[in-house]
């Protein structure tokens, strides 16, 4: 199992639904070490809990036969191939990013992404939201709020997942459930922050983010713009979108960027802590509630609280698509490159991410050059 999690880390493209997909081809029919039950509830507990999605399934799958010890070693597993990649990514941008040709190749790239980050927008939307007015209503309000103040507020997310609740099944007309377990690690994280020092900062800050943020790989890239580079000026503007790039053309969990960030910011302690950061939540919010997950995990009002905050986290990603575009898309060439990326995810699924990556990164180069 554990060789496995390698694997998938250091071999799985396509974001978080195309891993999940992997685990269920692999694990469930084709080697039949988990049954589907097992998978349908770690998949359950994953949606329903805040950080990223595969990487919460692999724990998750680790945890069913081997508890603390296969969730712990799966989980690293799962992450570490990835990781390592972006660390040396890190490296390679941190030196030699000051040189043209790199800057060309981001110019591109950055673009892209752009692009990218609107179709997820727009399948999500499609997919999540459907004819409820009060989640249309959450998504128009978060998707404003983030455009507008180019952040997010975690507490906005959190009172949206509440006001659906108590709007579907209010309180005092259901079961109760012990919902607080999801809540206590989202508040003590909310509550830690410190400034003793810039790797402390670097903690605290993905800790909240591993702990508030709901949604696909991409919901956490709004919060980490509003941290990252509007709070704490740890990067440019340039440097973000080149850390989500990085997100796009790397194997494993979407997440694992905060690796690249957290060596731009610290060097290689900063990028284990900004990793252990992130991932620490949702380990915990994984083998804590596990137990418990088959007698509470499917209480409609607990899903009602999760559909509320995934339709805030909808709404930031498309706030975010508003205010990285005005920073990345600054001529003619980037803009018909964000246009055509989102047009070819739309009309087409065959075409990976990578592949769209690297293309723009070439045309990133050819352009910037043709202008010198």
């Amino acid at each position: 199992m554990v060789l496995y999690a390698l694997k998938l880390g250091a071999t799985g493209f396509g974001g978080p639904v195309a891993l999940v997909g992997y685990m269920f081809r692999d694990l469930v029919e084709k080697r039949k070490w988990i049954s589907e039950a097992d998978y349908k509830e770690g998949l359950t507990l994953a949606q329903l809990a805040p950080g990223p999605l595969a990487a919460q399934l692999a724990i998750y799958l680790g945890y069913v036969d081997y508890h603390i010890l296969g969730a712990t070693l799966v989980g690293l597993a799962f992450v570490l191939p990835s990781f390592l990649m972006v660390v040396a990514l890190g490296w390679a941008y941190k030196t030699y990013g000051g040189l043209s040709w790199m800057q060309a190749v981001f110019y591109g790239v950055g673009a892209a992404v752009i692009g990218i980050i609107a179709h997820s927008a727009y399948k999500l939307t499609s997919k999540t939201l459907g004819k409820n007015k009060l989640l249309w209503a959450i998504y128009i309000v978060l998707a404003a709020f983030t455009a507008i103040t180019e952040s997010e507020n975690i507490y906005l997310i959190l009172a949206s997942g509440l006001l659906v609740w108590f709007v579907e099944h209010p309180p005092f007309q259901t079961k109760r459930i012990p919902l607080a377990s999801f809540l206590i690690l989202p508040i003590a994280a909310g509550t830690a922050a410190s400034k003793a020092t810039v790797l402390w900062s670097v903690f605290t800050f993905f800790a909240k983010a591993g702990t508030f943020v709901f949604g696909s790989g991409l919901a956490i890239v709004p919060f980490l713009y509003g941290g990252v580079v509007k709070e704490h000026h740890w990067l440019t503007d340039q440097q973000f979108l080149d850390a989500v790039a990085v997100a796009m053309i790397t194997p494993g969990p979407v997440v694992i960027t905060v690796g690249f960030i957290g060596y731009l910011v610290a060097g290689f302690a900063g990028a284990c802590v900004a990793a252990l950061g992130t991932f620490l939540p949702c380990y915990l919010f994984t083998i804590i509630p596990a137990p418990y997950f088959k007698k509470y995990g499917k209480t409609p009002a607990l899903l009602s609280f999760v559909n509320g905050i995934t339709a805030a986290a909808i709404g930031a990603i498309t706030g975010a698509v508003v205010v990285l575009g005005r920073k990345s898309i600054t001529d003619i060439p980037t803009a018909l490159l964000a246009i055509i990326t989102a047009g070819l995810l739309w009309k087409t699924k065959k075409i990976p991410e990578p592949v769209i990556i690297l293309v723009s990164a070439l045309l990133g180069l050819v352009i910037k050059f043709k202008m010198v």
